[in-house]
């Protein structure tokens, strides 16, 4: 059994067959999706979704791509929907300097905003990091972050990134990436993480592992990346399953609330 920790099932691209992409999950074993909200409505629709499927939990924030139309009348009605028990995190949230699709200072802002409001809720945080290792980390502790912890998504640093994360009490979550090229630094991370940190997810519709890579990911996919990480750790997939499983719930407490 697995849970998909980050997927993005409330994107228009799951509107043709969403409740196929739902049944083609369970059907592989996919006990639970955590999709992810990425600006207000995002964050809405994954709580709806959350509401229609028993399989399904949501998250809610802003996404760092999103941070210039963060305006203070967004975080009184993110924090109402913070307070749904189907909602298990705060996030996607974080900094994106790769892209800069928002002003690197209004990521910044709105960062902090965010995770102190994850601190009033009293929700674990999901974090978008993309070329912005240093800064990120340096926010993480100016705000005192580990009072709730949570989740490097999709990591993407190498072992020494890794071991500051752990060291601030975040889970690294690993994508269909790690299938992408033998010998890769996401490898070596992944080969000496401590199990006990390790959470797996598909991004979905986004970063489909070989041998679907090039078309659009789903949460059915993440055994592919799980087979992967199992080999990398020399584990069987029935040890890696109840690691992951025993990880998702805690980080995400509300799961076993529900």
């Amino acid at each position: 059994m697995w849970i998909d920790s980050h997927a993005h099932l409330e994107m228009k691209e799951f509107d043709p067959d969403r409740p196929q992409v739902i049944e083609r999950a369970v059907a592989k074993g996919i006990t639970g999706i955590i999709t992810i909200g990425t600006d207000l409505e995002s964050s809405q629709k994954s709580l709806a979704l959350a509401k229609t499927y028993q399989t399904i939990w949501a998250t809610v924030g802003v996404h760092p791509h999103d941070a210039a139309s963060f305006h203070p009348e967004t975080l009184p009605q993110l924090t109402r929907l913070a307070q749904d028990k189907q909602v298990v995190a705060l996030g996607e949230i974080g900094l994106d300097f790769y892209r800069n699709l928002s002003p690197q200072k209004a990521q910044i802002e709105t960062f902090r905003q965010l995770i102190q409001l994850a601190k009033t809720v009293n929700l674990p945080i999901i974090i978008h990091d993309r070329e912005a290792h240093e800064e990120v980390l340096a926010i993480l502790r100016e705000e005192k972050a580990w009072e709730v912890g949570g989740v490097f998504h999709c990591f993407s640093g190498d072992w020494e990134m890794a071991k500051q994360c752990l060291d601030l009490n975040f889970f690294l979550s690993v994508t269909g990436a790690v299938t992408y090229k033998k010998g890769s630094v996401l490898e070596e991370v992944v080969r000496r993480v401590p199990i006990e940190s390790l959470l797996l997810e598909t991004d979905a519709p986004f970063l489909s592992p070989h041998p679907f890579r090039g078309k659009r990911n789903e949460p059915a996919y993440l055994v592919h990346t799980a087979e992967h990480v199992a080999r990398l750790r020399g584990l069987a997939l029935s040890e890696l399953s109840q690691a992951v499983l025993q990880n998702t719930s805690r980080v995400f407490k509300r799961l076993l609330e529900n």
